[in-house]
C-alpha cells in the first residue's frame, strides 16, 4: 500500500538511482536482470530499518545525495561511508531535517536504505534501474517526490552492524577458469592471474574496465554470442578484461577467460577508478 510518506530529492551527486534485487529469470526474453551492483550492502542497509531485502533502496555513486524527510523516517546507509550521516546504523531523518552524504574517503557505492522501503511503481517485477537498457524507473533528479512504503516488519532494534567496509587498498579477488578458457590457454591465465590490474574512469554500472598489461590469444576470430552473467571476465580484441556487474549485457561475443566469485563482485562494485585488482585462481583448469 503506497502511503503519503516521501523522501523529498534536493540534489542527487553524480549518479543515483533506486535499486532492489533486480529481474532474475528473464535472460531469454533479452531482459538482464541489473539490480544493486553491491548486493550485499543492499542486504545489509535493508536489515538495518528493518526491511525485507526485495524492498528498494537508493545506490549513490560517490556520494553527493542530499534528500529532504516531510515526516520522521528511519534511514541507514551501508556499502561506502559517506561524512554527513551516521553509517551501519539507523537513525531517524526529523521533518523538514536534511541528509547530506559527502564523498566516500574508500568504496564507491554507498545504499541508502528507508524503513518501508522506496515505494516507486515497479516495472517488470522490480524496481531497478538498467542503465544499460534504460528499464526500469526513471533516475531521480531534483525535486522529485519518492514515495516510501510502509513498514512490514518489527523494528530490528540494532544499533550497529560491525561488518567490514571497502578497502581504499589494493583488492585480491578469486576467479574460476571460465568456458572460453582454451582461447588463452595455460599461458594466458597465467598473465591474468599474475599481475596488478587497475580499475578505468570508464567503469560504471555494467562493468569493471580494467588496465594492464593485454591478455595473449591463442585463436582468432569471432564468436557466436553467448549468454553472460554478472562476475564474467569477457576480454575483447584490446586484451583487457572487462569484469561484468549488474546491467551487463545479456548476451556478449567476446571470450570469457573466468568468472569472479560471486561474493567477490560485491567487494568489486565498490571499486573506485584508479585502485589496484588482482586475481586469485581458485582451481586450476
Amino acid at each position: 500500500m503506497t502511503t503519503a510518506r516521501t523522501l523529498r530529492v534536493l540534489e542527487t551527486g553524480p549518479l543515483t538511482t533506486v535499486q532492489d534485487f533486480g529481474r532474475p529469470g528473464q535472460s531469454a526474453l533479452g531482459i538482464g536482470r541489473s539490480g544493486a551492483c553491491d548486493r550485499a550492502s543492499h542486504r545489509l542497509a535493508n536489515a538495518l530499518v528493518g526491511n525485507h531485502p526485495t524492498l528498494a533502496t537508493l545506490e549513490v555513486t560517490f556520494g553527493g545525495l542530499v534528500l529532504e524527510a516531510d515526516e520522521p523516517l528511519v534511514l541507514a546507509t551501508a556499502g561506502a561511508r559517506c561524512p554527513g550521516a551516521p553509517h551501519l546504523a539507523p537513525f531517524t531523518l526529523s521533518p523538514g531535517e536534511r541528509l547530506s552524504l559527502g564523498t566516500p574517503a574508500a568504496g564507491l557505492r554507498t545504499y541508502l536504505a528507508v524503513r518501508g522501503g522506496i515505494d516507486v511503481d515497479p516495472v517488470l517485477g522490480s524496481r531497478a534501474t538498467d542503465v544499460l537498457s534504460g528499464l526500469g524507473p526513471p533516475k531521480p533528479g531534483p525535486g522529485d517526490e519518492l514515495p516510501v512504503g510502509d513498514p512490514a516488519r518489527p523494528h530490528p532494534g540494532v544499533d550497529v552492524a560491525p561488518v567490514p567496509e571497502p578497502d581504499a587498498g589494493r583488492l585480491t579477488v578469486r576467479v574460476t577458469p571460465g568456458p572460453r578458457y582454451d582461447w588463452f590457454g595455460d599461458a594466458g591465465w597465467q598473465e591474468l592471474t599474475g599481475q596488478v590490474y587497475t580499475a578505468t574512469s570508464e567503469s560504471n554500472r555494467v562493468g569493471v574496465r580494467l588496465d594492464g598489461d593485454p591478455l595473449t590469444r591463442l585463436r582468432e576470430g569471432e564468436l557466436v554470442s553467448e549468454g553472460m552473467l554478472r562476475g564474467a571476465l569477457q576480454v575483447p580484441p584490446s586484451g583487457l578484461p572487462v569484469l561484468f556487474l549488474a546491467d551487463h549485457p545479456v548476451t556478449g561475443g567476446y571470450p570469457v577467460i573466468g568468472y569472479v566469485d560471486d561474493l567477490d563482485v560485491d567487494r568489486c562494485a565498490q571499486l573506485r577508478p584508479g585502485q589496484e585488482l588482482r586475481f586469485s585462481a581458485t582451481r586450476q583448469r
